[in-house]
């Protein structure tokens, strides 16, 4: 297989910024080329908003990192341009089965139903999507829009001011000065932003050390996630295996606290252990190997002034329920629609607190499951793990005991439940799809739901008659649906009820809903959503 991560994708090249010698100022700077990074420079492009992205290297990620990317952020990444390469290459997956000891358990299906765009999951090595989202960019660039990657541009210093942040950056030519509008800080967990502003994460650090390998092997095992408790080639530990493409399979191995990491690194202590749980019989490659020690932290504020971080610079989980750039994307998606507002000038610059008041309400989310999930896995007692041992021994043949088993709380969107951009909620309308929560998807004719909405304020007008609104100069224009024509759209968004309007954010997230809406009601509602 060729070595996407040893191909420059972003060479240096130099800028006319370095030509001047007064800093030349930019709308957005992005610090960070990685998937969310890229995100948020894409989403701003496709908007017109001028962004360049700073990168201190010229390549895609080494190794698979992230490799599980959930129904959710597909559907974002659709509206990028970048879904469907990546679902047309990954590994597409909705099974999940637990082994207890070297007897299956239980297995569970994430997308039990039909009617839906996007798999539950798919699995894709992390460098091919940011293959694809460099690729994005390129077209971008052909249609003229305002976006710019640079590699080799690595910042070295950040000065915030009350209108505007400076940063001092080192190329291969020498350094330079940039300002900036805003920054978007997606510069990884060990964010050179964040330690230059003096700002750090609060919460916890598991003592758990875990294997990560990422392994080339021509196997039979299906498209699945195998996820093992006490198996008999971990003892006392836990394992999972998934499938990525190339015949690509990534091995998780719970390695326990006091380890020498970099002993355990070595291939030669790598390869007894996977011919341990694998067999002689299998041949396989080493590809990447890395451990993990897991955190669960966030930063106390995800804006600071006009620098705001996103991804992994602003919240760590641990891998276990593929929440890391998962998340990150939704944080991109729920900025950039706000972002956006308030440089145009058509909504209040207190806009942008709601990001960090609703991401870090997910942010809290991800934490709690996270680590739930990690404590199950790896017990700090004695009496716990006697406890997790008894509900894996129960779950094998009564199914109310399988909720308890936490073999890491899949990743699933945030409902921003009590977000002040909340507006009217009809009580006797379906739960899930209530006021806060991302849209559900469902066909329209030969379309999707998912593909007809986004990236503007809409009115989802299902067996009703409304007219578009305006509220300072930003329109809702109208998308109706008979449930006629699409009995899955009534199904998932009437209940009970014959007819219902939805008021749909940028980021597809439900703004308000109603029986029957007049245009004051909407507008009332829209006015909400822009933080008026």
């Amino acid at each position: 297989m060729a070595k996407i991560f040893d191909t420059p994708l972003y060479p240096y090249t130099r800028s006319p910024d370095q030509e001047e010698t007064t800093p030349v100022r930019h709308p957005v700077v992005v610090i960070g080329a990685g998937p969310v990074g890229m995100a948020a420079a894409i989403d701003l492009a496709q908007q017109d908003v001028p962004v360049v992205i700073l990168d201190d290297d010229d390549k895609v990620s080494f190794g698979s990192r992230a490799i599980s990317f959930a129904k959710r952020p597909l559907e974002i990444l659709d509206r990028l341009g970048c879904g469907q390469p990546m679902v047309d290459k990954g590994e597409i997956w909705n099974v999940g089965k637990v082994f207890f000891d070297n007897r299956r358990i239980f297995e569970f299906n994430l997308l039990p139903e039909d009617g839906h765009k996007r798999p539950a999951f798919i699995n894709l090595q992390q460098y091919y999507l940011e293959q694809y989202m460099v690729d994005r960019i390129r077209e971008l660039q052909v249609k003229g829009k305002p976006i710019e990657i640079r590699g080799n541009n690595k910042v070295d210093a950040i000065g915030s001011h009350t209108d505007h942040v400076t940063l001092e950056i080192d190329t291969p030519d020498g350094p330079y000065n940039l300002e900036a509008d805003w920054l978007i800080a997606c510069d990884g967990a060990g964010s050179p932003t964040r330690r230059m502003l003096g700002l750090d994460f609060a919460g916890r650090v598991f003592e758990d050390n875990f294997l990560i390998v990422d392994t080339i092997m021509e196997a039979d095992f299906p498209t699945e996630r195998w996820f093992w408790f006490d198996p008999p080639f971990n003892r006392g530990q836990s394992a999972l295996l998934q499938k990525q493409p190339d015949d690509m399979w990534r091995i998780d191995l719970q390695l326990g606290w006091d380890i020498d990491k970099e002993e355990e690194q070595k291939p030669e202590n790598v390869i007894p252990r996977l011919r341990t749980m694998l067999g002689d019989d299998v041949k396989f490659e080493l590809e990447w190997v890395a451990i993990y020690t897991f955190q669960c932290r966030r930063m106390e504020k995800f804006r600071h002034g006009r620098v705001l971080f996103a991804g992994d610079a602003a919240h760590q989980v641990s891998p276990f329920g593929a929440r890391g750039a998962n998340a990150g994307l939704q944080d991109t998606d729920n900025l950039i629609w706000k972002l956006k507002l308030v440089i145009d000038g058509t909504a209040p610059d207190s806009l942008l607190d709601s990001y960090d008041v609703e991401r870090v309400y997910g942010a809290d989310e991800n934490i709690k499951n996270s680590s739930r999930s990690t404590d199950f896995i790896t017990p700090k007692s004695k009496m716990d793990r006697t406890f997790r041992d008894a509900v894996l021994e129960l779950a094998e043949t009564n199914e109310f005991a399988r909720p308890m088993v936490n073999s890491g709380r899949l990743s699933v969107p945030c409902t921003y439940d009590g977000s002040c951009l909340n507006g009217h909620d009809e009580p006797d309308l379906p739960e899930h799809t209530r006021v806060g929560g991302p849209l559900v998807d469902a066909p329209v004719g030969k379309d999707w739901l998912t593909d007809l909405t986004g990236n503007r304020f809409q009115i989802l007008a299902i067996n009703s008659e409304v007219e578009p609104v305006e509220v300072n100069g930003v329109s809702a224009d109208v998308l109706k649906v008979s449930t006629a024509d699409a009995p899955l759209v009534g199904e998932r968004y009437l209940g009970g009820a014959d007819a219902a309007v939805y008021l749909l954010r940028p980021d597809q997230i439900v703004a308000a809903r109603w029986k029957e809406a007049k245009p004051a009601d909407i507008e009332a509602a829209m006015n909400t959503a822009m933080g008026g």
